[in-house]
């Protein structure tokens, strides 16, 4: 009996063992480029001066309170706020309701899925340029709307009409790797229950809200989260498109973070600003999860 019992002990220590070797280069990898850096980066935001010869002193929670009281930094805020609430709801819902009359036969069904995919793998700083292009004071939609009578617009100078061209362009490159993600989940849900409905005369509108959007939550999780990342982390659109500005309307919280880093060199101010944006993105992310996670 002990004999039994102490070869199972050799052969649990080994495994262990074993794990161990096996995870080190990940936890390695891990910790260099993901743990090590967030450390950093808190550190940093206590901090101020330059990465020159007078380097770096601690400075406490002296940039936090300027975080705090910049009129600035609450602007970019509310901009972020609203940016990613004008997006993420519309990146979801027509992705959905894309894929729930693209997973029906169709005659050339490949052929239009690839159309919608296709603006996820274009550049986002190429797609920026094309709806900078587009939406100039004299550029193709305002020569659209001059057909109905309807005055030019100054898309990218109005502090009202700027942010919707960002939100249309994130949108849009949102829309395609959405829409593919819920079709791999629509096809996961077994046939058979929409057969059942059917049977106990279920009409299409009953069969989503009861088997499509159940079958489809952990697919939703997914896409909630990475949408919500996606337009958190949102520089190119901005950068290529307005800059911040007109009137730092279009100012996103990473764009701001850069332009204090890069552009102000004030690297601790713009550590304390990346460390707020690294506590909402948690904040978003956990209460998604708590919301539509299954126990």
């Amino acid at each position: 009996m002990k004999t039994s019992r102490s070869s199972q002990m050799q052969l649990l220590d080994n495994d262990t063992v074993a794990a161990w070797v096996f995870l080190t280069p990940a936890l390695i990898l891990l910790g260099l480029f993901i743990i090590w850096p967030i450390a950093y980066l808190f550190y940093l935001s206590f901090t101020a001066g330059s990465f020159t010869s007078k380097g770096t002193y601690l400075v406490g929670f002296k940039n936090y309170w300027r975080l705090l009281f910049n009129s600035d930094f609450w602007q970019v805020l509310a901009n972020t706020a609203y940016f990613t609430i004008a997006t993420v709801i519309p990146s979801l819902v027509i992705p959905l309701g894309l894929a729930v009359l693209l997973n029906r036969s169709l005659a050339l069904r490949g052929i239009i899925r690839s159309a919608y995919f296709l603006p996820s793998i274009i550049s986002l700083v190429a797609a920026g340029l094309g709806f900078r292009w587009l939406f100039q004071t004299t550029g193709p939609v305002n020569g659209f709307l001059n057909i109905f009578g309807i005055p030019s617009i100054p898309w990218l100078g109005d502090t009202f009409w700027a942010m919707p061209v960002i939100i249309l362009l994130s949108i849009w490159k949102q829309l395609g790797f959405n829409m593919v993600v819920f079709l791999a989940g629509l096809q996961a849900i077994p046939p058979s229950r929409y057969e059942a409905a059917e049977l106990d005369g279920a009409d299409g509108w009953q069969q989503f809200w009861h088997i499509t959007l159940p079958g489809l939550r952990p697919t939703l999780i997914f896409a909630i989260v990475t949408t919500a990342i996606f337009t958190l982390r949102s520089f190119e659109q901005v950068y290529v498109i307005t800059g911040g500005g007109p009137l730092n309307s279009t100012n996103l919280l990473v764009y701001y973070i850069y332009q204090e880093a890069f552009g102000q060199f004030d690297f601790g101010y713009a550590a304390a600003a990346a460390t707020v944006l690294l506590a909402v993105t948690l904040v978003l992310v956990y209460l998604q999860l708590r919301t539509w996670g299954e126990e």
